[in-house]
């Protein structure tokens, strides 16, 4: 019998809608979703395997986000990171930290490794950005920070990378037209201290249709899901 438990967690203001999926093995996951549309809820595919194999997980909507709501405009990357402390200090998850990050959220996961132990760290389609654009609230001023041709270039991602000791798993979308492959290519190169770490690319699935499409072919997703549990248990 699964088991998913709702939170509250008061932020500056606005109140954080966050759950876990109670794990039977370990909950030690933070997952962070991405940007756009995304919500705690479009991630249920892949925390739903991961808690039927005993593995739990705690996500949050973030600000301007699912059912946490407010303006994207009082929040910015920056306070996405300091949104997902807030939640690790109310949650009950277990130390080391395994941290999952999505687009966007790969980078807050990123960031969070400066700040806590992380056992392991799982980027899925992952996004980084130039420091410029850290504290910049979302908006057009933000917007037009990231979409300089290659923004991304001077992140200080690989910086932060280069220290991580845990292990490492990059998932790609083989037709990412968001994100490109230099990016995780890059990830997985800088993680030159890394315990250990893999880069995965899924064939023909895209920056918003990857876990879907897996789930097409079961065994192509539970190769992956395995795969994600050996590294992260």
């Amino acid at each position: 019998m699964t088991s998913i438990t709702d939170f509250d967690v008061p932020f500056d203001g606005h109140m954080l809608k966050a759950d876990h999926y109670t794990g039977t093995a370990s909950n030690r996951i933070l997952y962070l979703h991405g940007a756009g549309n995304s919500t705690r809820h479009g991630h249920h595919l892949l925390r739903s395997a991961l808690q039927q194999r005993g593995l739990g997980s705690v996500c949050f909507d973030a600000i301007g986000h699912g059912e946490t709501g407010g303006a994207l405009a009082q929040s910015s990357v920056a306070s996405r990171t300091r949104q997902a402390q807030a939640v690790l200090a109310a949650s009950a998850l277990s130390k080391p930290l395994v941290v999952f990050g999505s687009s966007m959220g790969a980078y807050n996961a990123i960031r969070l490794t400066e700040q806590h132990k992380v056992d392991a760290l799982v980027l899925i389609v992952p996004g980084v950005y130039t420091p410029s654009a850290y504290e910049v609230p979302f908006g057009p001023d933000f917007s037009a920070v990231i979409r300089k041709e290659r923004s991304w270039d001077d992140s200080d991602a690989w910086d932060i990378l280069s220290r991580f000791e845990g292990r490492l798993l990059v998932i790609h979308a083989e037709h990412d037209a968001v994100i490109p492959l230099e990016i995780s290519d890059r990830l997985f190169g800088a993680a030159t201290r890394a315990q250990s770490r893999q880069l995965h690319i899924v064939q023909g699935a895209e920056h918003n249709r990857l876990w879907s499409l897996l789930a097409e072919t079961p065994a192509d997703f539970d190769a992956t899901i395995d795969m994600i549990v050996n590294m992260v248990k």
